[in-house]
């Protein structure tokens, strides 16, 4: 990667609050649910924002990497004022480490619990770590079935850690328990949610979910606790889903100019420090 990616005067236009970069032949964790077979370059990448009139951009680091951030950080160096980066870590990493993140454009961390392990977010090692991030300012990105979000969501918001939910909250059942806890945790202005990934919720004949999980959202959350995230390069979905095609559900999702700015710059701006 080169520092020919960046660039020195960018103002905000829109946000890309969630994408990856990576190449297949990258070590990849064990215990990983996915392998890519292609890679996802950041060059590729960054040309599908400037094609979209997309300015900025949150990396996520992919969960089939693990905590080896070498990648996501390489990334974030090549394009410091137009990206900012999301690490996977345990509580193995020490507030030096976090401080070295954040030099380097890491706003955040994730925990990507789906078919994961129950871990103990209470113990010593947990709260000292969420501590860090709390002190950093960073937020905790949390991907997770809606069933099981709220023990997991609550111990985010009693750390004092804004909490961003992905994917809709990942709202695989009709858990209607689930589902009040996550509306109700918008009262507490800690709370944001990704209009991301939509495919991996419902399939492509039933967009009219996508669009009235997207309004519920919207009329509970408000565009200031809302993100739009195109999921690039869409893995195990590339079929479904390109770029452009998720930017143009948004423009769906929310027809209003100036609803669809706060979600697409204002918001993501703040949050993520641009």
């Amino acid at each position: 990667m080169t520092s020919s990616l960046s660039h020195s005067e960018h103002p905000v236009r829109a946000v890309d609050s969630h994408a990856h970069v990576f190449r297949r032949d990258l070590r990849f964790a064990e215990g990983r649910r996915h392998s890519p077979d292609f890679d996802a370059l950041l060059a590729d990448y960054v040309g599908l924002l400037d094609a979209n009139g997309v300015s900025h951009a949150l990396l996520i680091q992919p969960s089939f990497l693990g905590t080896d951030n070498t990648f996501l950080l390489a990334a974030l160096d090549a394009c410091p004022d137009r990206l900012r980066g999301v690490a996977v870590i345990d509580p193995s990493f020490t507030e030096a480490d976090l401080r070295r993140f954040a030099s380097r454009g890491v706003c955040g961390i994730r925990l990507n619990l789906i078919g994961a392990a129950v871990r103990d977010f209470s113990s010593d090692a947990w709260t000292a770590l969420l501590e860090c991030v709390r002190v950093l300012g960073w937020h905790v990105e949390v991907h997770i079935e809606l069933a099981e979000l709220p023990p997991v969501g609550q111990a985010v918001i009693d750390s004092g850690c804004p909490l961003v939910v992905d994917h809709f909250g990942r709202p695989a059942a009709d858990d209607a328990a689930s589902r009040t806890w996550l509306m109700s945790a918008a009262k507490t202005g800690h709370v944001w949610v990704k209009l991301s990934a939509a495919y991996r919720n419902w399939p492509p004949s039933t967009a009219d979910k996508a669009a009235a999980a997207a309004a519920e959202l919207l009329d509970a959350f408000g565009p200031e606790r809302l993100l739009w995230g195109s999921d690039w390069p869409h893995t195990q979905h590339r079929e479904l889903a390109s770029f452009p095609s998720t930017l143009a559900a948004l423009h769906a999702w929310v027809p209003d100019a100036a609803v669809r700015h706060t979600i697409l710059v204002d918001t993501p701006r703040r949050l993520f420090k641009f």
